[in-house]
């Protein structure tokens, strides 16, 4: 059997070399996919905004044909999320954004491991989710030499997510959940309830209509 690539072992949250060449060429791709992104001026197009987004993620899927009419093209991109420049990702194949998500401006995605976005879930200014960490032990961290490692995040659909908010390693929000501003988020908040606080705890369910 092969032994496996970096990527493998960082995409299943094993110790991996971030600096090897194809890792670094990795983040590259996808910094100058940012940088793209994030210096378009406000006149272009949705649809640009979406397949330069769609560079940053990696994402092949193909555009729907151009419409001549250019509202009516503008409208077959009313689902896809919606991104506020600017935004910084580390690599950008590991998120996955749902229909109508909204990232206001500044905020991070470090995605070592996944990093899931449910439909129509909200980001205030300046989250950021870091899905990617370090040994404790500083011998086996040693620097850019060492191993880095990850575990994925996952925020459910119709959350609320204010801004500042830091999301760590390995969290789960479930659906309909709101994050208080300024929140720092280090344990799995269930569906349906409020959570805020360094760290984050559970303040009061959220009465609604909506199932899960």
């Amino acid at each position: 059997m092969a032994e496996p690539t970096e990527r493998e072992k960082m995409l299943h949250g094993e110790l991996f070399c971030a600096f090897t060449p194809d890792m670094v060429a990795a983040r590259a791709r996808c910094k100058y996919a940012c940088n793209r992104f994030n210096n378009t001026s406000d006149e272009v197009p949705r649809r640009r905004l979406v397949e330069m987004w769609r560079d940053i993620t990696d994402d092949k899927t193909p555009l729907p044909p151009k419409l001549p009419d250019p509202a009516a093209d503008d409208d077959q991109f009313k689902h896809e999320p919606w991104i506020e420049a600017p935004i910084k990702v580390d690599y950008g194949f590991n998120v996955k954004l749902g229909a109508g998500v909204f990232v206001n401006f500044n905020c991070v995605f470090i995605d070592t491991c996944p990093i899931t976005v449910g439909a129509r879930t909200l980001f205030g200014p300046n989250v950021n989710l870091f899905s990617g960490t370090h040994p404790l032990d500083p011998a086996l961290r040693n620097g850019t030499e060492g191993p880095e490692m990850g575990k994925p995040i996952s925020i459910g659909e119709d959350c609320w997510i204010g801004g500042n908010v830091i999301v760590l390693p390995g969290v789960s929000i479930g659906k309909g959940a709101t994050i208080g501003a300024g929140s720092v988020v280090t344990k799995d908040v269930p569906a349906f309830h409020v959570a805020a606080g360094n760290p984050a705890r559970i303040i009061r369910k959220i009465e609604t209509t909506m199932t899960e």
